[in-house]
């Protein structure tokens, strides 16, 4: 090849357009990383919106505020803080709730934990049937439920108690946080079970300090969901709790509602209270939340 053609061909190859920069699989692009972010603000605003309002609402001192919203901001005030802190048994429904919903959330992540993973890791006879008997108790209505329970816990004594509401939301969410950590179970490798027994762990040993440690996400999901599950139950606390100051948050709640209209300003006050210490319990377990989520769901 003559001097002269390579000369031409190194010519063409500097005057070629450099080509483009190869987008990455699974990179958006400008348009479509504007698409996600709008909707996701969209999204976050709808979200927002209805807690934003409720906020705006408890600072009206007057219960009828919310038919004429605009001349809220005319008078803000902080009066149905201090009236609902001061002139109702707040602080009796908060340690009520407190020790329903904690009680609620060690019992039922314990037993769900352990149920889960009997279930992931022991074949026994019926351990496919269990988990859709447990299934199958979501599927009768909160209604149909009272009477006969009602009955049971007041031959056992146990109506007006806390361990009644206790049992009751366990009930409710045992089968889920099950379901849940099963599958999350599902996705720790056996070799860790096994590794437990050849250093001589029983299966007890190897649960509670190989397996557990590991399932951090998943148990705060599944705390998660039985914390916020005994605070925001109704029916069974209203039917089960007859001593005012044994009241729980959602049942307290209920109070301001008079035979004749809603005193709307003390109730947006009180959820707004209310969804403190549930915020409080979210800010604890955040940081495992969304693991949790995403993990159960890979395997089982």
């Amino acid at each position: 090849m003559s001097t002269t053609t390579l000369e031409k061909t190194e010519a063409r190859a500097t005057s070629a357009p450099a080509p483009g920069r190869t987008r990455r699989r699974g990179e958006r692009g400008p348009l479509g990383a504007a698409l996600l972010h709008g909707g996701l603000a969209v999204a976050s605003l709808i979200a927002l919106a209805p807690v934003a309002w409720l906020v705006f609402l408890s600072l009206g001192p007057d219960k009828d505020d919310y038919l004429h919203p605009g001349k809220i901001l005319g008078k803000l005030t902080f009066s149905n803080y201090s009236f609902v802190l001061q002139h109702t048994a707040f602080f009796d429904w908060f340690k009520s709730t407190m020790i329903v919903a904690l009680g609620t959330t060690l019992i039922g992540v314990f037993v769900a934990a352990t149920t889960g993973y009997a279930v992931s890791r022991m074949r026994f006879p019926g351990y496919k049937s269990l988990m859709w008997v447990l299934l199958l108790t979501q599927a009768f209505p909160i209604a149909i439920l009272i009477v006969p329970m009602y009955e049971i816990f007041s031959e056992l004594g146990l109506i007006d108690t806390y361990w009644a509401l206790i049992v009751i939301n366990c009930t409710t969410a045992v089968p889920y946080s099950a379901w849940l950590l099963k599958g999350y179970f599902d996705t720790v490798p056996f070799e860790i079970d096994e590794a437990g027994r050849v250093d001589g762990l029983t299966p007890f040993g190897t649960f509670f300090r190989l397996i557990l440690p590991l399932a951090r996400p998943g148990l705060a999901v599944a705390a998660f969901y039985n914390f916020i599950t005994a605070v925001g139950e109704v029916a069974f606390a209203t039917t089960f709790m007859l001593d005012d100051s044994k009241y729980t948050f959602a049942v307290g709640l209920q109070t301001f509602v008079s035979e004749h209209d809603a005193q709307w300003n003390y109730m947006a006050a009180t959820a707004v209270l209310i969804a403190i210490p549930v915020s409080v319990f979210f800010y604890l377990v955040q940081k495992n939340l969304v693991t949790g989520l995403t993990a159960g769901g890979t395997k089982g």
